[in-house]
């Protein structure tokens, strides 16, 4: 069975194929995929629109039982929606001088619950704030079995937590940091635009602002 290395939002995968290098997709327009290239792999299914061709040789891979969906399909995009029992988490983080007085803010929403974090950090860096939103967003989060997804408009975050960028800064909040996101058997990172109008992007940066207005 030929597989090919394609791009799957923050992993590299290998995508089943025809003898022409084409995805083979099912009715719904989703692909087998696998994340290792090695015999037994588990298959997993994935929306053709969500993949990115990369350069790399075909190969044959013996794989081994598909892995039961806990995802539903979105039926306007058609693209894998979450499962509806997903903690969504957005973060951000404020700065005022960076360094200065910074902040954090926090929105969990779990099904019909949700909850708010606004915590003035001390002297920061918007770096530091971003991180520390997501830290301790995640630290909120205690049944770390269940998908969460985590909203954030840092790329710099988001790139040390998923692309394994080298840290060059904040090294001991970013090894604390990596170390919670093992915890979590499925966690997926969402990058939104700043400050573009999207609610809930809005709120946690009111959030993270009020902290370091109400301790100056």
């Amino acid at each position: 069975m030929p597989w090919m290395p394609h791009r799957l939002r923050d992993a590299d995968v290998w995508a089943r194929v025809d003898t022409a290098g084409s995805l083979i997709k099912d009715g719904d327009g989703r692909v087998e995929v696998v994340y290792k290239a090695a015999p037994g792999a588990k298959v997993y299914r994935a929306g053709a629109r969500n993949l990115t061709a990369l350069p790399g040789p075909t190969v044959d891979i013996e794989v081994g039982a598909p892995v039961p969906e806990r995802d539903t399909k979105d039926t306007k995009t058609g693209a894998v929606a979450p499962p509806k029992d997903a903690v969504h988490v957005w973060t951000d983080g404020a700065c005022s001088g960076n360094p200065g007085p910074a902040g954090l803010g926090v929105v969990i929403i779990d099904g019909d619950t949700e909850r708010e974090l606004s915590e003035y950090l001390g002297e920061g860096t918007n770096n530091i704030a971003e991180l520390m939103a997501i830290y301790r967003g995640l630290e909120e989060v205690k049944d770390r079995k269940r998908t969460v997804i985590v909203y954030s408009d840092s790329s710099y975050s988001i790139g040390l937590l998923t692309q394994n960028w080298k840290a060059k800064a904040n090294t001991e909040l970013v090894t604390k940091l990596r170390a919670l996101t093992k915890q979590f058997t499925d966690l997926r990172f969402v990058k939104v635009a700043g400050h573009a109008g999207i609610p809930l992007n809005e709120r946690v940066d009111q959030l993270a602002t009020g902290a370091v207005s109400r301790r100056r």
